[in-house]
């Protein structure tokens, strides 16, 4: 496998396409609190599901064509008889790259029109029980102007069996609401 497209497919799966996947999904959750709005779910979903069908097709893909020993530095992958037969998969791999590439546009027009025309978000649109979600969104100056929260659970409390609600913030002194 060495020196084949086996290589650069697990390479940039694991290098590149993790952390970018990571990166969205913070971007994403992080967007009402920064900037008091939300993105489009709709433009989201889209841009989700072709990234992770392009990010699949292209690097699975280059995986099998380096099993069948296609070479990583090349110019011209016809000038080799033994690749002819993968050339099609050459042209399915570059189709979907561009593919993905202009998904990636969806996500930046997401962006920018959502900090100016997004849905106003609420304090805490993820229903999310950590402490910088009972501020408004964004927050003013100085985070907790008013009184320093006082924390009375952990912040990933979900589910506890005698709450009355699914989540139960940190602050919040009772776990029964009624």
């Amino acid at each position: 496998m060495h020196d084949t497209y086996f290589v650069v497919g697990h390479f940039h799966l694991v290098m590149a396409v993790a952390p970018l996947f990571a990166g969205f999904a913070g971007i994403y959750f992080w967007f009402p609190k920064m900037f008091g709005r939300m993105m489009n779910e709709t433009m989201g979903k889209i841009h989700f599901w072709i990234s992770f069908i392009g990010v699949n097709c292209v690097f699975h893909t280059m995986h099998s064509m380096g099993i069948v020993g296609h070479l990583r530095r090349i110019y011209d992958p016809t000038q080799y008889e033994f690749l002819e037969p993968i050339q099609g998969m050459n042209i399915f791999v570059t189709s979907f790259a561009f593919a993905l590439g202009l998904a990636q546009l969806l996500f930046v027009i997401n962006f920018i029109s959502s900090v100016w025309k997004g849905k106003r978000a609420g304090s805490n649109p993820w229903e999310a029980t950590t402490l910088e979600w009972t501020l408004p969104s964004p927050p003013g100056h100085g985070n907790f102007p008013e009184r320093l929260p006082t924390v009375h659970r952990w912040p990933f409390d979900y589910s506890v069996p005698e709450a009355d609600q699914d989540f139960v913030m940190q602050d919040q002194e009772s776990i029964r609401t009624g």
